[in-house]
């Protein structure tokens, strides 16, 4: 057999190598964790239903991974990113997650982060001429 490497955008062919992975990483896991996946998805809008922001993550057996968190600019400093994160660690709490972890990069959040109670535990400098930071927080 002849295999070739190949740089297709197919959703089909990534949901089986994210379903494979998820599979085999399920034999590893205990019984009681095998069924702890949501994803977490929070919004911030308005009357009307505009977006402004929001969370988008996932809890993935005992902890809540944030992937983006974003607050319109004019609406920074006004307490909306604090209320998101805050919201989302209410549901991880109540799925019995033992952490949440994220990433930022140094022109982005790290402050806000560390104010909310997070800690970095990696960084990766130069990463496109910054700093990445890999934050976590007990809950």
């Amino acid at each position: 057999m002849e295999l070739s490497i190949t740089n297709d955008l197919s959703a089909e062919d990534k949901a089986y190598v994210r379903n494979k992975l998820i599979e085999f990483n399920y034999r590893h896991f205990p019984d009681e964790l095998k069924s702890r996946y949501q994803e977490l998805s929070l919004f911030l809008k308005n009357e009307c239903g505009q977006i402004y922001g929001g969370i988008v993550g996932e809890i993935c057996w005992n902890w809540l991974e944030v992937h983006y968190l974003f607050v319109d600019e004019e609406l920074r400093h006004l307490g909306y990113g604090t209320k998101l994160l805050s919201e989302a660690e209410r549901i991880a709490k109540a799925k019995k997650c033992d952490f949440i972890k994220l990433d930022t990069l140094s022109f982005q959040a790290l402050d806000f982060y560390l104010k909310q109670g997070f800690e970095v535990y990696g960084t990766i400098p130069n990463a496109g001429g910054f700093t990445h930071y890999y934050l976590k927080k007990d809950i």
